[in-house]
């Protein structure tokens, strides 16, 4: 099978343990972008905190790719349009904040280039850290969010967040796409979206089939996209049920993963 885009999540995949792309990875990826490969980088991280890491790659030069917040914007870096935005109505978002508050648990999310919470704690500060976006703590919620966001997360110790996606796919299943991605980050979007419906909508628009698509991942919230992929991988540090449901394992995101993957499965015949 000759492949003609590859698609990677960011954290604990393409990223190291620094939140780098290492020399390797970096040297790969434009080696397959020069070949004619499209890149697509693939997170819950917002377009804001993801548009550094496209101009390192170069992607508006090769013609590829931002899908962000799990899927509910794609955005074309060659133009930096948005192809495709998919967001949660006032009244979603406020029925998720008035379910984190009988949970007890914390909840985020954007306004523009803004994160916005009523809560801060060392979740949220990882999230602050990882985005680098200004971040603004409200006393009202609802009264700040007024118009529609592209999602919301719930943050909260592991343990106990688990148990609050179950709840939560319980109660609100059937209105929401849910999603845990770090282990305290619970992801929530619109119904539908997520990194794989979102994947199968830009492979059709681009005209790639998608069995000529690498997918890389290594947690939950990537299980949509490799579900769909013509060829699942993921890196070697990845959740148990993410490697057992991977076609090619590759070495971790400390180790090169990336550039281990495009030598074997792009350019070893």
């Amino acid at each position: 099978m000759k492949y003609k885009m590859i698609v990677t999540d960011l954290d604990d995949t393409l990223l190291n343990s620094q939140g780098k792309i290492s020399a390797e990875d970096k040297k790969a990826i434009m080696a397959a972008q020069e070949a004619g490969i499209k890149f697509v980088l693939a997170s819950g991280r917002p377009t804001y905190a993801m548009r550094d890491l496209a101009n390192e790659l170069q992607l508006e030069k090769y013609g590829s790719f931002i899908l962000s917040y799990n899927g509910s914007i794609i955005t074309e870096c060659k133009t930096n349009k948005n192809i495709l935005e998919e967001t949660l109505t006032v009244d979603e978002i406020h029925k998720l904040y008035d379910f984190s508050r009988k949970k007890n648990v914390e909840i985020i999310t954007y306004l523009e280039d803004t994160i916005i919470s009523e809560d801060y704690s060392s979740y949220i500060e990882v999230e602050v850290d990882l985005t680098k976006m200004p971040f603004e703590k409200v006393k009202n919620f609802k009264a700040n969010v007024d118009r529609d966001c592209v999602k919301c997360i719930m943050l909260e110790d592991p343990t106990y967040l688990s148990k609050v996606e179950k709840e939560l796919k319980d109660e609100l299943g059937e209105d929401f796409s849910i999603a845990i991605s770090k282990p305290f980050f619970l992801e929530v979007t619109k119904l539908g979206i997520d990194k794989g419906s979102s994947l199968l909508k830009l492979a059709h628009l681009i005209g790639i089939k998608i069995e000529e698509v690498i997918v890389v991942g290594d947690s939950y919230n990537d299980l949509p996209m490799l579900k769909v992929a013509g060829l699942p991988a993921c890196v070697e540090n990845a959740k148990p049920e993410i490697k057992n449901m991977c076609k090619f394992i590759s070495t971790s995101n400390n180790n090169n993963g990336m550039a281990n993957l495009i030598k074997k499965l792009i350019f070893e015949k």
